[in-house]
């Protein structure tokens, strides 16, 4: 049996139609199929390989705290020296109120934590999220998730849980002394890159505090410089309560985390003891992996240059089939007229070496967000093979 097949058979599919090359390995950019073919990813492994894939710092990390020692007992109890360092890295980086850090497996775990911990804090359980949102797919990710049509199979979620336009008034009204928290996507990932206006993101963080309600910010994709920022709710005058992070907070390690400030967190303390607890949340190995990710990207000043690489994605994708373009930094969204007309010309992509997809409540439009180490003439050549298979596509149509 080939090994497509053992795929098939043994691997649990999360689709009818999954992207199904066969990988070798990866390195930078780019990774390559058994057959030796390239392919630039373009989407980074889902905001994952935000400074490309197998880098050196990032394989040393590992190697060398796998020597070491990896899992030694449940999350909390060990004084472990790589969940330490990351957390005090971490927390040097983000505002003083943000200064503790709860490691955990995955970015939809992240989620889990900081609802619980919002409920702990304010004793409330009304939560606002926002439609077309995406936090994860585990029970109460799933109930904040703004699509009704992923959630309605598994039903019932969780009770008092209301969802709301983003960029719309109407939370305004919606937050009130009953609300444990709002929880939202700093950047709208899965709508396509949905921008918050700055005055909307600052009045809710207004109501937010004139109720005393928890403002949670999930940067799980937007993190890590993805927005041209570290932190993308730096470009709009806000802080959260707590943070959401994963994806590249692990330089490809399966890493997530929650951040709050340590008077919030000690919640979780006492009444009841072990209130969140994880075994494997903040693996010694992920973090280790995760640090160094971090340090080659602020070393490698790799943020600075995004603001100019948006500007030249922006002007060399023109295509009269283009029926917008939505941006943040090095993370865009090219809406065509159908998920048809956006499926064939990522197919033809593929063919040509990039390796794109949709999103998952916009599948009109395709996804692009190439690690952040890409060169400007790395990009000018994805750019140009982008506007090359929207032509050939829509040519022949």
């Amino acid at each position: 049996m080939s090994l497509r097949n053992q795929f098939l058979q043994h691997v649990a599919q999360t689709s009818p139609a999954p992207i199904g090359l066969e990988m070798e390995r990866a390195e930078g950019i780019y990774i390559y199929d058994t057959d030796g073919k390239e392919y630039l990813d373009m989407i980074s492994g889902f905001s994952v390989a935000n400074i490309g894939h197998s880098h050196p710092k990032v394989i040393k990390a590992v190697q060398e705290q796998a020597a070491k020692y990896m899992h030694l007992i449940v999350y909390g109890e060990y004084i472990q020296q790589p969940q330490v360092a990351y957390a005090k890295l971490l927390a040097e980086l983000l505002p003083p109120s943000l200064n503790c850090i709860y490691f955990t497996n995955s970015g939809a775990e992240a989620t889990e934590g900081a609802l619980k911990l919002a409920k702990r804090v304010t004793n409330r359980s009304k939560i606002i999220s926002f439609n077309k949102s995406y936090h994860g797919s585990t029970h109460g990710a799933l109930s904040v998730m703004g699509n009704e049509y992923f959630r309605n199979a598994y039903r019932p979620l969780l009770p008092d849980v209301f969802h709301v336009d983003y960029n719309s008034e109407e939370i305004i009204a919606a937050i009130d002394s009953t609300t444990a928290c709002v929880i939202m996507e700093t950047v709208q990932a899965e709508a396509g890159i949905i921008k918050p206006n700055e005055n909307w993101i600052k009045l809710v963080r207004k109501k937010c505090d004139d109720h005393c309600v928890l403002l949670i910010l999930d940067e799980i994709q937007a993190g890590f410089g993805r927005t041209g920022s570290l932190w993308a709710f730096e470009k709009y005058g806000i802080i959260p309560d707590i943070l959401l992070l994963g994806k590249a907070l692990g330089g490809g390690m399966p890493i997530g985390a929650f951040v709050a400030d340590k008077k919030l967190m000690d919640c979780f303390t006492n009444n009841p003891v072990l209130g969140h607890i994880t075994t494997f949340g903040g693996h010694p190995v992920s973090c280790a992996a995760g640090k160094a990710g971090l340090e080659v990207l602020l070393e490698g000043k790799y943020i600075e240059s995004i603001k100019e690489k948006e500007k030249l994605m922006l002007a060399i994708i023109q295509h009269t089939a283009i029926i917008a373009k939505r941006s943040c930094g090095l993370w865009m969204a090219i809406e065509f007229d159908s998920f048809k007309t956006n499926h064939a010309i990522i197919k033809k992509c593929i063919e040509k070496g990039l390796i794109s997809d949709w999103f998952l409540f916009n599948d009109k439009s395709m996804r692009i967000a190439p690690p952040l180490i890409i060169t400007t003439d790395e990009l000018i050549k994805m750019c140009k093979l982008i506007v090359e298979s929207i032509e050939e596509v829509t040519r022949k149509n």
